[in-house]
């Protein structure tokens, strides 16, 4: 049986005057979008033009909700309870939601951003609560999380629908959380190197983590920061190796 596996961008974070990514030329290379929701990017006309793009070219519309922290992108941390970043998330999905289905179409995975996205990744508590959250609102979501987060097993205590997740331009630790930011090494630049990973992940379900060790990490979907530089030639690259490697490119 062939491999398969989705490839994913986070998009639609331009907002107002503000042009961040290229999404007009990345959608149509992926197989699914995550649409920034208003509160670390985008706003309703990007996101009215994001699902309109995504509608165009066949890709599955995720909802991509974070902090509210237009200024830091979403990736400062927030002290902000449980229950607040429960009620945050869906206020953001409803959004996305509401405006797929008023387009014409829906919406079909969740995937958390930035700094909620890690703290939800080690905090079983706030995982819990976030995938109750999401199955709330329609129960044929998807969440789409961190391989072998505390998101991934919370969504499956609750039986959530869950794909696994790994990064093409991002370093692991030994736990196969993502290196921090501010860390050397944390951004994967080297494009070889970048192949290598992804190739890796997909087909033998582990990866080098900054240390050296090799783990395990199952790829359900391959993520590329549509923020990123070099977002665009990462994708094709990642695209064209793939089909090298007779591996199938779908959303989950």
């Amino acid at each position: 049986m062939a491999v398969r596996v989705d490839l994913n961008c986070d998009l639609g974070e331009s907002f107002g005057a503000y042009v961040i990514g290229d999404d007009e030329n990345v959608i149509p290379l992926i197989t699914s979008a995550n649409v920034a929701c208003g509160f670390h990017g985008g706003d309703p006309v990007v996101i009215r033009d994001t699902i309109a793009l995504c509608v165009e070219y066949g890709v599955s519309i995720g909802a991509h909700p974070g902090y509210p922290d237009l200024q830091g992108f979403g990736r400062r941390a927030m002290a902000m309870s449980v229950s607040d970043a429960k009620a945050f998330v869906q206020y953001q999905v409803a959004a996305l939601y509401g405006m797929c289905a008023a387009m014409g179409t829906r919406l079909n995975h969740v995937k958390l951003h930035g700094a909620l996205y890690n703290r939800a990744a080690a905090d079983y508590p706030l995982a819990h609560a976030i995938c109750t959250g999401i199955h709330n609102i329609d129960a044929r979501l998807t969440l789409l999380a961190l391989s072998g987060s505390e998101m991934v097993r919370a969504a499956r205590d609750i039986d959530v629908r869950v794909a696994s997740e790994v990064f093409a331009d991002r370093a692991v630790e030994e736990d196969g959380s993502l290196v921090a930011r501010g860390k050397p090494g944390a951004m994967i630049a080297n494009e070889d190197e970048m192949i290598r990973r992804v190739i890796g992940m997909v087909k033998d379900g582990t990866v080098e983590s900054a240390t050296g060790l090799r783990i395990p990490m199952k790829a359900d979907s391959i993520c590329v920061h549509g923020d990123g530089e070099n977002a665009l030639v990462f994708v094709k690259r990642i695209r064209s190796a793939l089909m090298d490697e007779g591996v199938e490119l779908g959303a989950f």
